[in-house]
């Protein structure tokens, strides 16, 4: 049966919605978009707040329901376009470690990151969520060395949700500017998707400021 519910999504340029709009345009998904702008508000006021009460984004409207967080998005949206493959199906040896690496982002990167920038303190080994910076990165690296891609020699939803926050945790000096997080960077930054989205983007940026 085929589903006709319409996708809308939220954005704002300069956040993390970047990498959301690289994965729509990686799946040539069909979508209205919403343009927010941060700096004006628009995520604080009670038309976006009835869409999510948290005034994040992205979001993701599919029919009536309601996709918001980054790694959810990732996965239902490239499970929803299978023909794309850019997300190992089920009984694919790759799916474990496809859905480690987006959960490894949102429960140990993002939270590290986050305590580095803060300059916070990172709870005991035996309590904290990611265990420490040094460790999470190191591991990360590792696993990029391995191949091309975060699953080897296989590109997925994954490289776009690390391709696009390595790009700006590298560039605020939040993620060090390691050789191999580089290569992984200028690699999928220089995908037709993210060179689209980057232009987009701009354009988006560029009308904000000449409105202001």
């Amino acid at each position: 049966m085929t589903d006709t519910r319409k996708l809308t999504f939220y954005h704002a340029p300069q956040t993390r919605s970047f990498g959301t709009r690289v994965l729509l345009e990686e799946l040539n998904a069909p979508h209205d978009l919403h343009v927010l702008n941060v700096r004006a508000g628009d995520t604080r006021k009670p038309e976006y707040l009835a869409v999510n009460p948290m005034g994040k984004v992205p979001a993701l409207m599919h029919g009536d329901a309601l996709i918001t967080e980054q790694v959810a998005i990732f996965i239902y949206l490239a499970d929803f376009f299978p023909d794309k493959k850019l997300a190992p199906a089920l009984t694919d040896p790759l799916r474990g470690p496809y859905l480690r690496w987006l959960a490894y982002y949102a429960a140990c990167f993002e939270p590290a990151v986050i305590d580095k920038f803060m300059k916070r303190e990172p709870a005991p080994a035996s309590t904290s969520p990611y265990g420490d910076y040094d460790t999470v990165i190191n591991l990360l690296i590792a696993q990029l060395s391995k191949g091309p891609y975060i699953l080897g020699d296989t590109f997925s939803a994954a490289d776009v949700l690390w391709g696009t926050a390595l790009a700006w945790t590298t560039s605020f000096k939040l993620v060090p500017e390691d050789p191999t997080i580089m290569a992984y960077v200028k690699r999928i930054g220089a995908r037709p998707a993210t060179v689209k989205v980057t232009a987009l983007d701009s354009e988006l940026l560029a009308k904000f400021a000449s409105a202001s």
